[in-house]
């Protein structure tokens, strides 16, 4: 298929109220390797949710655009919120213009910034600096009214892409350099998400699901079951014990109630947090630094990669996360709601 008839489908679909993200799954089911990348069909699909009619590109001179239009920041800003997690060069491919141009959008026009890879506002309200202050004192009241108890009981999780090949710092072409000093070497487009569950002792599981796959509400209650399975052989000490249950997504009623019928405790987190998101500031960052230059030829070997990484880690790092949390609870607290990192 060509990009008009993939633009075609895309609106379909969008006339029939599907998500972007239900979208991409739908294209890459079907079509495999030939689907148009996931910030391709966020930016169609924000264009036609805006009322967009053609299929077709707009007239332009052939030359990278380097005038920022109200068109090009509201479709930026939807690609966005669709997906935090987008990155400079997926932003500028799917909207034909340089990198340079992106971050200008995403950091003057739209005040964003990243914390902890994730796309944040540069200045939260006082509503979420309040709800920020709120959670965070919240979960350190838990946390210090018997801290050893609160670490053994904890359990965090969250989901993070890995690709087959992710460039070594320094190999990529940095913005506004007209001739890289290394040759540049862009990601791969193969890549495998890992939804990682993990405590102060260890991971207790970790999901993998290919490009395409959704996070759906029934998946969900299935990792649960699961879950509580593992915790279950691998932490027998905590078979009758109340599990404090962190995660930063908001997974739909289905899954709260299942919570509470295993007795696990939802722990809030406020939104636009990643900076208070153990697996995003401590054990994703050191995974990405440990796999960064690695290239891979399939799912199965990136699989055995990240589970050989984890499984080679000493306990105290598992249990330096947590303590950080900790730590950055406090610092929320003591920073009136701030991010406690840039």
């Amino acid at each position: 298929m060509d990009k008009i008839e993939n633009r075609a489908v895309i609106k379909f679909f969008v006339k029939k109220g599907l998500k972007a993200m239900k979208i991409h799954s739908e294209m890459v089911n079907v079509l495999g390797a030939s689907a148009p990348s996931r910030a391709m069909v966020c930016k169609w699909a924000a264009e036609f949710q805006r009322g967009r009619q053609s299929l077709y590109d707009d007239p332009r001179s052939g030359r990278p655009t380097s005038v920022t239009t109200e068109e090009m920041i509201n479709s930026v800003h939807n690609m966005i919120k669709i997906d935090g997690q987008l990155t400079l060069s997926e932003i500028a491919t799917a909207m034909d213009v340089s990198s340079e141009r992106v971050l200008h959008i995403l950091k003057k026009e739209l005040s964003l910034r990243k914390v902890c890879s994730r796309w944040v506002p540069n200045v939260l309200s006082i509503n979420q600096k309040q709800q920020r202050i709120e959670f965070s004192t919240q979960n350190l009241n838990l946390f210090r009214k018997n801290e050893i108890d609160f670490k053994r009981r904890f359990v965090t999780t969250d989901e993070t892409w890995v690709y087959h090949y992710s460039p070594e710092p320094g190999k990529e072409t940095k913005a506004g350099c007209s001739v890289p000093k290394q040759p540049k070497w862009s990601k791969s487009t193969k890549k495998i998400m890992a939804l990682v569950f993990w405590d102060g002792k260890g991971i207790l599981l970790i999901d993998y699901l290919q490009t395409g796959e959704m996070i759906t509400e029934k998946y969900y209650l299935n990792l649960l079951e699961r879950l509580d399975e593992r915790i279950l052989r691998k932490r027998p000490a905590l078979a009758k014990k109340k599990i404090y249950f962190h995660v930063p997504a908001d997974r739909g009623v289905l899954v709260k109630d299942k919570l509470k019928v295993l007795h696990y405790e939802l722990l809030q987190h406020p939104p636009y947090s990643p900076d208070l998101t153990p697996s995003v500031f401590h054990l994703f960052v050191n995974l990405k630094k440990f796999l960064d230059g690695k290239r891979f030829s399939s799912d199965e070997e990136v699989i055995l990669a990240v589970n050989d990484y984890f499984d080679g880690l000493p306990e105290s790092h598992f249990k330096d996360g947590i303590n950080k949390l900790g730590n950055r609870w406090e610092k929320c607290i003591e920073l009136n709601g701030e991010y406690t990192e840039e």
